[in-house]
């Protein structure tokens, strides 16, 4: 019998993580603020190496190979940030590569296409020096040099023939030492902007989703423009941040002054945005039957996404779910896999839900815990039933089941689902249960089959990492999932690796006529989504959500019956 091959990878940076492969497949995986309960966490790995290890039932012992990534530096086996796991095994075999390499053999291990071209765009990479890739380009030649400071990636362009990478386009930047808060990554980054406009309008520079979800409320009124193009690489203008005068430093500020934030963040699109387009077109240069793999951080603007798609830059389209830092790890196990062991790329089954499973143990704990509420266990059918008429019935439902999806975005594993159709859903979930701004917008999940009922572009987008119209006679249907601009970020549900969430939108369109719900990621502002059962039941028990599913037990505040 042949032995089973483990090769764990992990990530350093911000938004850590760790990835076991068995023989080439994804065995689990997990993202440190899963664990920590911090939000963004990075850094030592012991948490995410301990949790993947357990779930696979071996010991450290077993590891063929281990893969890191850490932005500037290479960690030490025994230290980073406090003591690691891998100390007491000596014999471990550890490879570290680069930060673009990573981002990009995280597509290639799960890009369903066979040959493709890889595009990386993120706030900041590896360092030139540190930099795996092959055929680097001359620094020279970008008219860089090493007196300039530490010399980072900016964005990586290459293609993949089914069995090799190859490097097409590399631009990198000097890493920004102004002692301005505005940009602390290199200094002609688009994601590196991006944050900066969010720290700008939040204090925070982590918040890029939200602001994706401000923009919509702005007016064109700010005409500046933050890049400018030049034989095919993006620059930041020497007054790029001209129109940043009057930074929000907590909310009430925020709030005075809402509209301004509001035509920042819409600025700040639109020239994320234009730049992005200008990269594609100038890498591609309108060769478009090439499928492109797209990942990095700024990968994750659905917006953006969504426009490169209608305009026709691009026209097969795959984007990394976990696209930003905590997809690291997944292209540290692929790379090792297959460029360390020589393994065979395997097909992946699409899934993003790579984490421990949990079952709902009724401990006295937790009965007393859940002394005022009802306790069912159903069969599948009938839990499927009482939920999807819960959701129609304008009831909202915490939805927990199997293994967490590994990503920023919840897929229906950890999620927090209500009726699409009631308006008044976005601004009571917003308020009593996740406790965030009004204008935070929520997703559609909807069945695949059902798009050409419900919305213009019929864009499949199972990561919901695309935006889509919804065409007139629905849009009463999908009230509370259809932002201020008439778009909703979508989530096309696959029967195959997601089937009890698609069974529920089967079970949901016989109450609703549509097979659609409100979904948006179990958590409150602040907080990760949640991981464990206990977690979800602390949410659920001090908001205002009235129900919630733990795999086949549905608890209710009320005695709801059917």
């Amino acid at each position: 019998m042949k032995k089973d091959i483990y090769v764990l990878g992990t990530g350093l940076s911000h938004n850590g993580s760790s990835v076991l492969l068995k023989n080439g497949r994804v065995l689990v995986g997990i993202e440190k603020e899963r664990l920590s309960r911090i939000k963004h966490d990075g850094g030592n790995d012991s948490l995410t190496t301990e949790y993947c290890l357990k779930a696979a039932g071996i010991g450290l012992d077993e590891i063929d190979l281990v893969v890191q990534c850490e932005n500037f530096v290479i960690p030490s086996k025994n230290e980073f940030k406090g003591p690691r796991v891998f100390k007491n095994y000596p014999d471990e075999k550890f490879v570290s590569i680069s930060h673009h390499l990573a981002h990009a053999y995280s597509v290639i291990g799960t890009c369903p296409y066979k040959k493709f071209n890889v595009l990386v765009i993120d706030g900041c990479g590896s360092p030139y020096d540190q930099c795996n890739d092959e055929n680097l380009p001359d620094l020279k030649e970008l008219n860089l040099n090493f007196s300039d400071g530490l010399i980072c990636e900016k964005d990586s362009y290459y293609h993949y023939d089914g069995t090799k990478l190859h490097t097409l386009f590399k631009d990198f930047s000097p890493l920004n030492t102004q002692k301005s808060p505005w940009l602390p990554t290199t200094n002609h980054s688009i994601g590196g902007f991006y944050s900066a406009i969010s720290h700008y309008c939040f204090g925070n520079m982590d918040d890029v989703g939200k602001l994706m979800g401000l923009a919509p409320l702005g007016k064109p009124e700010i005409q500046h423009e933050a890049f400018y193009f030049e034989k095919g690489r993006v620059f930041l203008s020497p007054q790029w941040d001209q129109p940043l005068t009057t930074p929000a430093h907590h909310w009430e500020g925020f709030k005075q002054n809402r509209q301004h934030y509001a035509n920042m963040a819409f600025w700040a699109q639109r020239e994320v945005e234009r730049a992005v387009e200008y990269i594609l077109e100038s890498r591609l240069k309108g060769e478009t039957a090439t499928p492109l793999a797209y990942t990095g951080g700024v990968a994750l603007n659905a917006v953006a996404n969504s426009r490169l798609i209608r305009k026709g830059v691009v026209n097969q389209l795959y984007i990394e779910p976990a696209a930003a830092d905590n997809g690291i790890a997944l292209g540290c196990a692929f790379y090792g896999w297959l460029e360390i062991v020589k393994g065979k790329r395997q097909i992946h089954d699409g899934s993003t839900c790579f984490g421990s499973s949990y079952s709902f143990s009724a401990s006295k704990e937790t009965i007393n815990t859940l002394k005022n509420c009802s306790i069912k266990e159903l069969d599948e059918e009938n839990l499927l039933e009482q939920t999807a008429r819960l959701i129609a019935d304008n009831k909202t439902v915490g939805w927990f089941q199997g293994g967490c999806e590994f990503g920023p975005r919840a897929l229906g594993r950890r999620s927090i689902l209500a009726n699409p159709s009631n308006r008044s859903m976005q601004d009571h979930i917003n308020s009593h249960i996740k406790f965030r701004e009004d204008f935070r917008p929520f997703a559609p999940s909807i069945l695949p089959e059902e798009l050409h009922n419900l919305f213009q572009d019929k864009l499949n987008s199972p990561y919901m990492v695309l935006v889509d119209r919804p065409i007139d006679s629905a849009i009463n249907q999908l009230a509370a999932v259809i932002h201020v601009d008439g778009s909703s970020r979508t989530q096309t549900v696959e029967k195959e690796w997601n089937p009890r969430f698609y069974k529920l939108l089967k079970t949901l369109k016989k109450h609703t006529g549509v097979g659609a719900v409100l979904n948006t990621s179990f958590n409150k502002k602040g907080q990760p989504m949640v991981e464990k059962p206990e977690e979800a039941i602390d949410l659920f028990l001090n908001s205002a959500m009235d129900a919630l599913v733990i795999e086949n037990h549905l608890i209710s505040k009320q005695s709801f019956v059917y």
